[in-house]
């Protein structure tokens, strides 16, 4: 069926509202529609009038069904965006979240203050997103993408390349349940988004996360505190003296974590909260507070 732009997008829209808030059933149907024409924003702006070919109409229609079914936009269109930089994501990864700003922030602030040159790990890296982030506000810094997913691995290694970060950010596995192999080296900060959904929300999930998000990337074990615990305790092995931790956790898991930190030696120096206000991330350093 041929469509011309204007009225594809209007039906676009019009299918999204029954699933999409007004302004973002606008916003997905304008972006499936660049993706699968291959237009710009702007082209797509001023040619309303224009006749889509079928088989444009047909790969929009399919990809809405599939939308409709569940599936989250950032994988129909095979990208996204965090902290302003564009990354590939697959159902490999988790889908980078406004959440993870907090985290991300709070790393790049303490970042400034290292010492020249400094070396930075993403732990559990899945997209890389945390990493790259770091990467690209300090200039200075040798970041290590670390995750045990091979597949994983794979989509941080094509988004160091697609933002050209390669001459100072390398990929490698690394199991955050275990210790650090004496390869990694040490860092001056390590920043970690770890698997922090407890066994009870795993069943409650939505299914936009349940049903296409990796399961190695969401689940903490029973209380969510697994990967806080190894981390703590193991990690510690690969941080310079007086290094720093960064951690996201999830919702009211903060005074827990901060626990996990305080027992394995860590002074706890900043609790910080995301966009809703929720808290979600906390910076420690191993051992006492600066002088």
């Amino acid at each position: 069926m041929v469509k011309r732009y204007g009225d594809l997008y209007l039906d676009t829209r019009r299918t999204l509202m029954k699933v999409e808030e007004p302004q973002d059933a606008g916003r997905i149907a304008r972006d499936l529609i660049c993706h699968v024409s291959g237009k710009t924003q702007e082209e797509f702006l001023i040619c309303g009038d224009l006749y889509a070919p079928a088989e444009t109409v047909a790969e929009v229609e399919a990809l809405l069904d599939r939308h409709l079914q569940g599936e989250p936009v950032a994988y129909l269109l095979g990208e996204w965006e965090f902290y302003g930089l564009p990354l590939t994501v697959t159902p490999d990864v988790l889908i980078p979240r406004d959440d993870t700003v907090a985290v991300t922030d709070l790393a790049i602030h303490q970042g400034l203050f290292l010492s020249e040159d400094p070396r930075i790990l993403d732990l559990c890296c899945g997209s890389g997103c945390i990493g790259l982030a770091v990467a690209s506000r300090l200039k200075d810094a040798k970041v290590t993408l670390a995750d045990l997913s091979q597949k994983a691995l794979a989509v941080a290694k094509e988004n160091v390349a697609r933002n050209h970060l390669g001459g100072r950010v390398r990929c490698v596995r690394a199991d955050a349940l275990a210790a650090p192999s004496p390869f990694l080296g040490k860092f001056d900060l390590i920043v970690s988004n770890p698997p922090y959904v407890t066994a009870a929300e795993m069943g409650s999930l939505p299914g936009s996360v349940k049903n296409f998000e990796p399961e190695l990337a969401l689940f903490g074990g029973e209380d969510g505190l697994n990967f806080y615990h190894s981390i703590a305790e193991n990690y510690k092995a690969a941080l310079k003296p007086g290094g720093y931790l960064c951690l996201e956790f999830g919702m009211g898991q903060g005074d827990a974590v901060c626990a996990i930190l305080e027992e394995n030696g860590y002074t706890i120096l900043e609790r910080s909260r995301d966009y809703n206000d929720r808290e979600r991330a906390v910076l420690a350093r191993y051992g006492g507070k600066e002088e």
